[in-house]
């Protein structure tokens, strides 16, 4: 076993040291007029060596506790191969390794994009990352923007989850996991795609299906919404010097203009609410109906709804409420720093449920919403008191292993 780690750490160091990963580029393509908007930076290791493939390459620096290294060596060399690129793409997608997502940024990716780029990246989240990093999830979506950029939330349809942090995030990108291409008649399929519709109509977001292959696939991914696809159909990964493709000069205006500042808080969450509904003098009765409201929620979407919270612990209620939803459901967040004098809940769950309540402790005063931007918001402003370098008690993994609490990410 000694030697096996020691071999990989051996053959990761070399690759860091040498700068050896070799990116190649897949297109991504219009449905309607054919046109490639983008490329996606698929990263590679030395070719020829024992390392080439992606899933060897990491499963090593994963031995060799390096991973974190070469993931962002992938970025780099994603951003140096396109920046040299002749023709660059209008838009670039680049990945982002769910197990890392807390690194520090590196000084070549700040000097490279404080320079400015000649294309728009988009920063590919897969939803792998939701259940154990939405903290850093929100924090790097702020700084993604700030540079105005995008980013893309991957592999949706996989986890009923997903569909639930998508208004969390506003992706400016949807990427249908292959799965639903492959079962486009299913009841799980139409609920995923009728949820990402309803959500690319209201935030503008483009929907891209991923795995086309063939014409019957591109038939499918038109009919599942798709306006973006991607798949060996429309060319196989090339090294950037071989991409040939004719790109659309329009492509990166058809994904939303960035928002700085919009993934970050805004207020506390009491305040937030506030702009967003009526504050009442809580009674008895207000505070019994809001739970109830709250209740059915999450016990119609318990597959698939999050509960995101910071209660004081004088707050009888919400721990009962809260107590109740970790039976339910395997996403409960709970935040251990709460804001002074106030306790919040936010339930999102698939297509359009949700709900969020905010009480001030020492005038009883609450405001209870039930319209999804305002709900977000809410969540999102418990999120950043989650910060990047922290992690939330209570939260019910897939794989039920708590992950470690992350160090800062710089910005």
């Amino acid at each position: 076993m000694q030697a096996i780690h020691a071999r990989a750490t051996a053959a990761v160091a070399e690759v860091l040291r040498d700068r050896l990963v070799m990116p190649l580029f897949q297109p991504i393509v219009d449905l309607s007029s054919g046109l490639v908007v983008g490329l996606e930076a698929l990263a590679r290791g030395p070719a020829g060596a024992e390392l080439e493939f992606p899933d060897r390459l990491f499963a090593a620096a994963r031995e060799a506790g390096l991973l974190a290294e070469l993931d962002m060596l992938c970025v780099e060399r994603a951003l140096e191969c396109t920046v040299a690129a002749s023709v660059p793409p209008p838009l670039l997608f680049i990945n982002a390794e769910p197990a890392v997502l807390d690194q520090p940024v590196s000084a070549r990716v700040i000097e490279m994009v404080g320079n400015g780029l000649p294309f728009r990246y988009i920063l590919e989240y897969t939803e792998r990352a939701l259940p154990t990093s939405p903290g850093v999830l929100v924090h790097l979506a702020g700084i993604v923007h700030q540079f105005g950029n995008g980013i893309a939330l991957d592999d949706v349809g996989v986890d009923p989850m997903s569909l639930a942090f998508l208004p969390v995030l506003e992706p400016e990108v949807i990427k249908l996991d292959m799965s639903l291409l492959r079962n486009p008649d299913t009841e799980h399929t139409r609920a995923v795609c009728t949820a990402v519709a309803a959500e690319a109509r209201r935030t503008g977001a483009v929907v891209l299906a991923e795995g086309v292959e063939t014409e019957k696939d591109l038939v499918t991914a038109r009919r599942l919404g798709a306006r973006w696809g991607q798949g060996w159909l429309f060319g196989r990964p090339a090294p950037m010097g071989q991409v040939t493709h004719r790109f659309d000069p329009a492509a990166a205006a058809q994904v939303p203009p960035p928002r700085p500042g919009f993934h970050q808080a805004h207020g506390t969450p009491f305040q937030v609410a506030a702009r967003h509904g009526p504050v009442v003098t809580g009674s008895a009765t207000q505070m019994t109906a809001a739970l109830a409201r709250l209740r059915n929620l999450i016990a119609a979407h318990s597959h698939a709804v999050i509960v995101m919270s910071a209660a004081e612990t004088d707050a009888p209620a919400l721990e009962g409420l809260l107590a109740d939803a970790t039976n339910r459901t395997r996403s409960v967040i709970m935040l251990d720093d709460p804001v002074p004098g106030e306790s919040a809940v936010a339930v999102i769950g698939p297509a359009y449920g949700s709900a969020a309540l905010c009480v001030e402790s020492a005038s009883g005063r609450l405001v209870f919403l039930d319209r999804l931007p305002a709900v977000a918001e809410v969540a999102r402003v418990l999120l950043n008191r989650l910060g990047p370098g922290r992690l939330a008690d209570g939260v019910d993994h897939p794989d039920d292993r708590r992950p470690q609490p992350p160090p800062h990410l710089a910005s």
